[in-house]
């Protein structure tokens, strides 16, 4: 399942990311070209705006909460969509590219030191070329699932 989120749901974007869901972030751009991006890419489109949520033909999820949490409850419900823990971290939450698992003697000049000494896995994004490990987002993460 594919998304694609307006402008107004840039933090249910990027926790989308985090469990591992493909999700594209439309920021700043006109709702024609919100609409044809999810037409092309063939994504759902998940929206606070109510002009948007109107158009029938499309597969549009209109998002009644501010609060993410709620967001993504709602997207669980509406859906019946799970949370699988083992695609958790699997995508760079600032672009949404698929991460790579990298060697740790790769990451040594690009992770503070304390991270390095600490962390075994890591995993890189080609794109932002950005690195990640396990660090205190995870037990937030564990806690949003529990509460879901």
């Amino acid at each position: 399942m594919k998304f694609i989120a307006d402008s107004m749901l840039g933090r249910l974007a990027k926790w989308l990311r985090l469990l591992g869901y493909d999700t594209e972030y439309f920021k700043g751009k006109s709702d024609s070209e919100l609409i044809y991006e999810s037409i092309r890419q063939k994504r759902i489109i998940l929206t606070r705006d109510n002009k948007i949520s109107r158009n029938k033909p499309l597969k549009i999820i209109y998002i009644k909460s501010e609060k993410f949490t709620e967001q993504i409850r709602q997207l669980v419900k509406d859906l019946n969509i799970g949370i699988d823990r083992k695609n958790i971290f699997t995508r760079c939450v600032e672009c949404n590219m698929e991460l790579i698992k990298i060697e740790k003697d790769k990451v040594k000049k690009t992770v503070p030191p304390h991270i390095f000494e600490t962390q075994e896995r890591f995993s890189y994004c080609q794109k932002c070329k950005k690195t990640y490990w396990r660090g205190t987002h995870i037990q937030l993460a564990e806690n949003l699932i529990e509460q879901l």
